[in-house]
């Protein structure tokens, strides 16, 4: 987003548009007073706080989503004519993207022209205006975007027809859970949570982002040890304590930000792949081996339908989908017996989403319990046996997936968000 994260709210705003007006001279030191009034006006177009306080908020303590917001108030301090947003919405919850949404036509109504580059087809089709088709750095079509159905677009950008119902029959819940989790409460996030995942099955926990839903995804990994309860697999208790006893045990978690979390983006793909497994890797000396190293790699990208150029390339040089499939496939190298994934196709477009769900139903159908931790409704209800909707760090609904609509479920996750009299 181009923002200096050591700078105020006002200071990041202002800057921009004193570049502007200096034209390659010397910047004139400018007013505090009138640094705010110009900062205020542009956040007031965005729908953000434009009160002091958040004025002197520095931008690296702002939650990702407003940080967005921020940037697209430069814009507006400049008076921009045309508004590039290349994927705005990739970190952002569906009630930030309706907010964003409601910014672009503000942006329109003062005139700007919009040039929004997504691969998420719904919000395209509801930004509406031209659309251009790209792939394989060519243009494919230039359509109406109000006039063109998911179904179009998802066949002009990846030249085949994809997965658009269910990827299969819900299953039945299983009488003998491979995942117990009983009473698990961590006091700040959230608390009192029970629920099962049987062997093949596919759990989905969704809710709005401060919903407790991602710590639980953190607990399970053995990332942030609960206070409180106890969680079986197996019928076994795991050691929560630490990463490395949860992988032993059998789980695997995929975190959300690949790039700040995930991946070693310098390093070579094989490395990225294989490093879960060095210890069974190794060589008659002890030593670990680079030989079987690139053979477990390369059978994954073969299996994972990764598209590279060769094992040593960087992580860096693919794109996002098949940086995902990498660290994917680094955990299923495990042989996990559950796989926890967060936001498994943030970020990635209809085509790779679409090789990544056939993966998941793979190790579903091979035994693997599942869960999936996604702000995605569509994705939950595609691919989902059941959905839990977490609001205020507690479990409110339990619903199964072949069920229910995405206006339903949307109604169920903002719903919940209300205080319930036994909330605290």
């Amino acid at each position: 987003m181009s923002l200096l994260p050591n700078l105020t709210v006002a200071e990041n705003i202002a800057l921009p548009q004193q570049l502007v007006k200096a034209k390659g001279r010397l910047l004139r030191p400018i007013m505090p007073t009138k640094l705010d009034a110009t900062a205020a006006k542009a956040l007031e177009v965005v729908g953000l706080p434009s009160g002091r306080a958040f004025l002197r908020r520095q931008i690296d303590t702002l939650p990702l989503s407003t940080r967005q917001l921020v940037a697209i108030s430069r814009t507006v301090a400049i008076d921009a004519k045309l508004v590039i947003m290349d994927e705005p919405t990739t970190s952002l919850t569906r009630n930030e993207v309706n907010h964003l949404i409601r910014v672009i036509r503000r942006l329109q109504e003062n005139g700007a022209a919009v040039l929004f580059v997504t691969h998420k087809l719904d919000e395209a089709r509801e930004i509406g205006g031209t659309g251009f088709v790209m792939r394989d750095g060519e243009l494919i079509r230039e359509c109406d975007l109000s006039a063109s159905t998911n179904v179009d677009l998802a066949y002009w950008m990846t030249g085949r027809e994809l997965e658009q119902g269910r990827f299969r029959e819900a299953m039945p819940q299983s009488d003998v859970p491979l995942l117990e989790v009983m009473g698990l409460s961590h006091f700040q996030h959230y608390n009192g949570i029970n629920l099962t995942v049987g062997h093949g099955e596919i759990l989905g926990i969704t809710g709005l982002s401060d919903s407790g839903r991602n710590e639980i995804g953190l607990a399970l990994a053995g990332m942030m040890k609960p206070q409180a309860g106890c969680i079986k697999l197996g019928g076994v208790r795991l050691d929560v304590s630490r990463p490395f006893r949860v992988i032993e045990a059998g789980v695997a978690y995929v975190p959300e930000e690949r790039l700040d979390e995930g991946l070693f983006l310098d390093k070579p793909i094989f490395i990225n792949i294989a490093m879960s497994v060095t210890s069974r890797l190794k060589g008659a000396l002890g030593l670990v081996s680079i030989a079987r190293m690139r053979s477990l790699a390369d059978r994954l990208v073969r299996s994972l339908e990764i598209m590279i150029s060769h094992l040593d390339a960087p992580v860096s040089s693919l794109s996002g989908g098949n940086q995902q499939r990498v660290l994917i496939g680094r955990w299923l190298a495990t042989s996990p017996r559950l796989l926890v994934l967060h936001g498994p196709t943030m970020g990635v477009d209809v085509g790779s989403k679409d090789t990544i769900y056939r993966i998941i139903h793979a190790e579903a159908q091979a035994g693997t319990g599942i869960i999936m931790i996604s702000d995605d409704l569509p994705e939950l209800i595609q691919n989902c046996d059941r959905i839990l909707v977490m609001s205020r760090g507690r479990l409110r609904r339990d619903i199964k997936a072949d069920t229910v609509d995405e206006k339903t479920l949307y109604d169920a996750v903002v719903g919940s968000d209300e205080r319930l009299p036994n909330d605290e």
